[in-house]
């Protein structure tokens, strides 16, 4: 029940970010007709495409870590026993965990002053706080993702959906 609110959360989330890495070509595309074809070009538009790229970046990175879908190389470990597999596959994501945790904590206090000092961008008036705040989110639930599928994976044993670059070939 849970796993499918998730995994629903995540969908909505990849089309939101879809569209916005749409909105950011598209950005990107006037830039360059008005640049090259009229000589003026859209003077915010870089520091908007940089914000929308961040955030489908850290975003993105949760997505990715939900669907189990990151790099893997794991040739050694599908060799392993069952027991040892489990073991150092609940390991590697407690890491996961911990260095998310800590890159989440330290974005937010970073975000945080950039709230306080109320820095905006050059052009754009983009408050800084915004492309910092997507990197504190994407973190954040990365490990918290992260946690939930470790805590699944020691449950559920060796019977976890890998995404099918990654799967045990017989």
């Amino acid at each position: 029940m849970i796993e499918r609110g998730i995994d629903a959360f995540m969908t909505a989330l990849q089309r939101l970010l879809g569209l916005a890495l749409i909105a950011a070509v598209l950005l990107n595309f006037a830039n360059v007709v008005g640049r090259y074809g009229f000589g003026r070009s859209i003077l915010w538009g870089d520091e908007v495409q940089m914000v929308i790229l961040v955030a489908v970046t850290f975003l993105g990175a949760a997505i990715v870590g939900w669907r189990r879908q990151h790099l893997v190389m794991d040739m050694l470990l599908q060799r392993m026993p069952g027991p040892l597999r489990i073991l150092v596959r609940a390991l590697e994501t407690i890491v996961l965990v911990v260095i998310a945790g800590l890159v989440g904590t330290y974005s937010y206090s970073y975000a945080s002053q950039m709230y306080l000092l109320g820095r905006l961008s050059d052009n754009a008036e983009i408050p800084m706080w915004m492309p910092h705040a997507t990197v504190v989110v994407g973190f954040t639930m990365l490990a918290l993702v992260a946690l939930w599928q470790v805590i699944a994976d020691l449950r559920n044993g060796d019977h976890v959906k890998r995404s099918p670059s990654s799967e045990e070939k017989p």
